[in-house]
């Protein structure tokens, strides 16, 4: 039998639907509170799910005194991060958040730091690697087939009509999406950042207030380049929200469009002008269980009963953080910048 742990969910906005719905499906979980600084969010979530059971209230810290969970989930937004995380960690809950872990690198180190005091696991929502196409993907670059890639090129362009505070967020393409995907490449391939020279701008029509489209390119490590153009006010021909993807190896290229389209294609003979080229198969991979959320939220769950850390724990999510506020850095300062986790 599956050991129950009890869990408070705080922020009820957006995102914590999505939460949710995997929570109100997943065996041996019961939230017991909905935390909000708008309580009638937490009231609303409260009667959507029939959590009939859950308290709600506005004071995180009051609440994990009154429940005592195991977990805190934290679906707020990304200021909030750091003081939802030492909170809990200080009452001696694992957590799992939304991305971004924190606003800053020091902020980010201190959540780290607090965690294993704590001994506690911190995790971070990046959903995109609980895919079962990314993983195919991965596999086909690791191929002997190919050899070594060595450049990796994404594309990312939807118009996202939110509202809310992503109107009005700075650097909103960088942070709150684009991390996604360079987690995603450092996901794809091992390589860990080293610099990236960024340039971000605002388009005209874009209904953000702030840069809303960025180009960046990334030295990473063993040589290798990432390179990422994005824009989230993009009407027409949209990406999907995994992004398009090019990779260059030495003896092939394989593409991947974010769905279930990859195309891989390697040297079958060279010394002419151009090599004689022939597709290679598509690698096979048992399903992954749980996608999405769901694999995110599982993984942690399994983390936090065996011991085992995620996939997505703290001390490699801050190097996915990294990448983004290095771009956001080097946008500001047209500078090429280093990055150090």
């Amino acid at each position: 039998m599956t050991k129950r742990v009890d869990a408070v969910l705080v922020g009820c906005g957006g995102m914590s639907g999505a939460w949710l719905k995997v929570l109100s499906e997943t065996p041996g979980v019961r939230i017991t509170a909905l935390v909000d600084v708008v309580e009638e969010n937490a009231r609303r979530r409260k009667e959507e799910f029939g959590l009939s059971e859950a308290e709600i209230g506005d004071d995180l810290d009051g609440m994990l005194r009154l429940k005592r969970p195991q977990i805190v989930l934290d679906c707020t937004i990304p200021a909030a991060h750091v003081g939802v995380t030492l909170t809990a960690l200080r009452r001696g809950c694992h957590v799992l958040g939304e991305k971004p872990m924190a606003e800053n690198l020091p902020d980010a180190r201190r959540m780290i730091a607090a965690a294993k005091r704590a001994k506690r696991i911190y995790a971070i929502i990046q959903n995109r690697r609980y895919a079962n196409p990314i993983r195919v993907f991965r596999k086909a670059l690791a191929s002997n087939g190919l050899g070594a890639v060595h450049t990796l090129s994404a594309d990312f362009f939807i118009g996202a009509h939110f509202g809310g505070f992503r109107d009005h967020m700075p650097h909103v393409l960088l942070v709150d999406m684009a991390i996604h995907t360079f987690d995603q490449a450092r996901f794809l391939t091992g390589w860990e950042p080293v610099a990236v020279h960024c340039h971000e701008w605002n388009p005209p029509g874009s209904w953000f207030d702030h840069d809303a489209s960025a180009i960046a390119l990334f030295e990473m490590s063993n040589g290798a380049v990432f390179s990422y153009r994005g824009s989230w006010c993009a009407e027409g021909l949209n990406t999907s929200w995994e992004s398009n993807w090019h990779a260059q190896a030495s003896r092939g290229s394989a593409r991947w469009d974010g769905g279930d389209g990859i195309e891989i294609e390697g040297v079958a003979k060279t010394g002419g002008f151009r090599s004689q080229l022939r597709a290679l198969p598509r690698p096979t991979l048992p399903p992954l269980a749980h996608t999405g959320h769901a694999g995110n939220i599982f993984d942690f769950l399994r983390a936090v009963r065996t011991g085992k850390p995620p996939m997505t724990v703290c001390t490699d999510n801050i190097r996915s953080l990294a990448m983004a506020l290095g771009a956001v850095e080097s946008a500001q300062s047209g500078k090429r910048v280093r990055i150090r986790a």
